[in-house]
C-alpha cells in the first residue's frame, strides 16, 4: 500500500489506517468484538499492507485488544492512542482532564494496557478547558524526552490552538472528522495544517457508516448505539441526507466499487497528507476499504462528488449539543 508522510516529523504511516473503536460497543453491543476477533482483524489489516491502528483510552477493551493482537508483530506498525477523556459508567463523555498529571498518568496507563514500551502517536483527545494547551503539550513533550512516545497529536481543535500547541513542541497530526458528509476542516483547519506542516487523520471518513448506504433510518439502528443522539441521524434530517447518496451509488457502480469505497477514494483524492482511519469489525469491510487506495476517480468525478455533498446540503449537526461542548471550534 502506498506510504504517506504525517507532518514535518518523519513519521510514515500507511495511506489508510484502521480505527480501533469500533473494537468497542460504541455503535451497539449486538457485535462485540473479543480478543479473537481482533487479532485476526489486525493479522488481515497488517496482510494488506496497513500499518497505523488507533485506538484511545475511552474506547472501552480497545486498547487491550489491540494489544493483544499486535503481541509478537510490533514492528513495522504505528501504534496511535488518545487520552484527555473521562467517561462515566456507561462509557460516555463526562469530562476531560489534560492536566500534566494526567498526561503522566495516561501515557503509563496506556502502554500497560497495550502491552508496548513505546506510544508512536500520542494524541490528546480533547482539550481541557481549565489547562493551557501549552501546559499539557509541555507535560506530552517531556513523555517524548523521555522515550515513552515518538510524537504527538491533537484531535478536533481549533486552527488557533493548532498554532499555539506548534509553538511548543512539533505535532504530527490533527485528527479530526473528515468525509464527504463532513468538511468543517476545510475551511480553516486543514489549511492551518498545511502551513504548519502537521499530518491530517480523518476519522469517521465513512460518515460513521452514513457514506456505506446501510443507514436509511434510525430504526435501523440498535437502541444502544450512540449515532441515535447524532442530529444527523435523526428524522427529516436523516431522510433529507439519504437523497444524496444517489450521486455517491451512481459512481460507484460506474466502477464496479461500493458507495463506501468511492467515498474514500474522494477523500484520500484530497491531498497526500490525508491518512483516513475507517473502522470495521468485518473481514470482508476491511477488504473493501483497503482495496479503495487502489480506486482512481475522475477529475469530473471528484467535483461532482463535493457538489453532491456541499456542506450546505448536509442536513444537521455532527454531533449533539453535549459532544459539541468537548470539540474545540
Amino acid at each position: 500500500m502506498e506510504r504517506r508522510r504525517l507532518g514535518r516529523t518523519g513519521l510514515e504511516v500507511s495511506a489508510l489506517g484502521l480505527g480501533c473503536l469500533s473494537f468497542s460497543d460504541y455503535y451497539g453491543a449486538r457485535e462485540t468484538v473479543d480478543a479473537g476477533d481482533a487479532r485476526r482483524l489486525v493479522e488481515q489489516a497488517i496482510a494488506l499492507g496497513v500499518t497505523l491502528f488507533d485506538t484511545a483510552a475511552m474506547y472501552g477493551r480497545s486498547e487491550e485488544l489491540l494489544g493483544h493482537a499486535i503481541k509478537g508483530r510490533r514492528q513495522g506498525l504505528v501504534v496511535a492512542t488518545k487520552f484527555g477523556v473521562l467517561v462515566d459508567e456507561h462509557g460516555r463523555p463526562r469530562g476531560t482532564d489534560a492536566s500534566p498529571a494526567a498526561v503522566r498518568r495516561a501515557c503509563d496507563e496506556g502502554l500497560r494496557r497495550l502491552g508496548i514500551d513505546v506510544i508512536d502517536l500520542f494524541y490528546l483527545h480533547r482539550i481541557d478547558r481549565a489547562v493551557a494547551i501549552e501546559e499539557t503539550v509541555g507535560a506530552m513533550a517531556e513523555l517524548v524526552r523521555a522515550g515513552k512516545v515518538r510524537h504527538l497529536g491533537l484531535c478536533e481543535v481549533s486552527a488557533r490552538t493548532l498554532r499555539r500547541a506548534q509553538k511548543v513542541h512539533p505535532i504530527a497530526a490533527l485528527q479530526s472528522e473528515y468525509s464527504l458528509w463532513s468538511r468543517d476542516v476545510e475551511r480553516e483547519i486543514l489549511p492551518a495544517c498545511r502551513r504548519l506542516g502537521i499530518g491530517f487523520v480523518a476519522y469517521s471518513p465513512l460518515g460513521r457508516g452514513f457514506l456505506s448506504g446501510g443507514v436509511t433510518s434510525a430504526d435501523s439502528l440498535p437502541a444502544d448505539d450512540a449515532r441515535r443522539a447524532i442530529p444527523r441521524f435523526q428524522g427529516d434530517n436523516l431522510a433529507r441526507n439519504v437523497a444524496l447518496l444517489n450521486d455517491l451509488r451512481a459512481i460507484a457502480a460506474r466502477h464496479a466499487a461500493t458507495p463506501a469505497q468511492v467515498a474514500l477514494a474522494w477523500l484520500l483524492a484530497q491531498g497526500t497528507d490525508i491518512v483516513p482511519i475507517p473502522g470495521t469489525k468485518r473481514p470482508a469491510y476491511l477488504s473493501e476499504n483497503v482495496a479503495a487506495t487502489r480506486l482512481q476517480l475522475s477529475t469530473d468525478e471528484l467535483d461532482a462528488l463535493g457538489r453532491a455533498f456541499a456542506p450546505d446540503r448536509i442536513s444537521g449537526e455532527r454531533y449533539g449539543d453535549a459532544a459539541r461542548a468537548f470539540v474545540d471550534d
